[in-house]
Parts: structure tokens; sequence; C-alpha cells
């Protein structure tokens, strides 16, 4: 089965794990996966995530969910930039989540970055989601 937007799958996967209060969630891997991943655990919004290999060689990422008081960290988690529609952001124009208080998760020429190493190192480039 091939899937037209995976980021938007692993934002739903991780959504729907946290509506159901799961504990872990599992995906399909890719580099693209990993760099958002570790985005969202350097900034708090995941416990973890581990690389597991299945059978066949197929490679998935278990994701650690991260709850405060029995409620999900992520209350929001949206994608902007989409396969039909890409959205794209100079560094002084990247939009503030929720005041300063959400993340927006950048594509740049220097990798995946949040929104604050973006405006900090002055680079812009496509917004894939925002987290809240």
């Amino acid at each position: 089965m091939t899937l037209m937007d995976p980021i938007g799958d692993m934002l739903t996967r991780i959504r729907n794990g946290q509506t159901r209060l799961l504990s872990k969630v599992e995906m399909p891997s890719s580099n693209l996966r990993l760099k958002i991943l570790e985005v969202l655990k350097t900034e708090g919004f995941i416990a973890s995530y581990h690389i597991e290999k299945k059978e066949k060689n197929k490679i998935s990422l278990i994701v650690d969910l991260k709850y405060y008081e029995g409620s999900p960290v992520i209350k929001d988690i949206r994608r902007i930039s989409k396969p039909g529609r890409r959205v794209y952001s100079r560094a002084t124009s990247i939009p503030r989540i929720q005041n300063g208080l959400g993340l927006a998760i950048i594509s740049t020429n220097k990798g995946v970055m949040s929104d604050i190493e973006a405006r900090k190192n002055n680079i812009g480039g496509e917004i894939i989601c925002r987290v809240f």
C-alpha cells in the first residue's frame, strides 16, 4: 500500500494514539519522519522513539507518547504544507504558534528544525506542521 502523504499519516497516527491514550504508536520508517520525531523529542512533545526491524527487512518506528497528569502533552497537531498545496515562509514571516507556546516544524536547506531555530539562524523553508 502506497501512501500519498506519509507525513500526514504519521501525524494522524500520533493524534489517534493520544486520543485513545495509548503508550506507544507504530509506523513505517523514513528519514524525514525520523527528523520530525527528533524535533518533537527535543522540544518535549514526545517521550522517545526507537527503530525496530521487522520481517523482510522492513523498518518501523515505535513512538512513546507523552502524557501529563493523564492528558496528552500534544493538544493539537496539524499538517500545514500538503502534497497538493505547499506552504513556504521566509525567516521573517514564520508564524508563531499559540503566541510562542506551540511549535512549527520547518524543512529548510539546512535540515528539519523548529521555528525557533529557523528564526535564530535566519532561515526560511517549507512549514511541515504545527504542534500545540
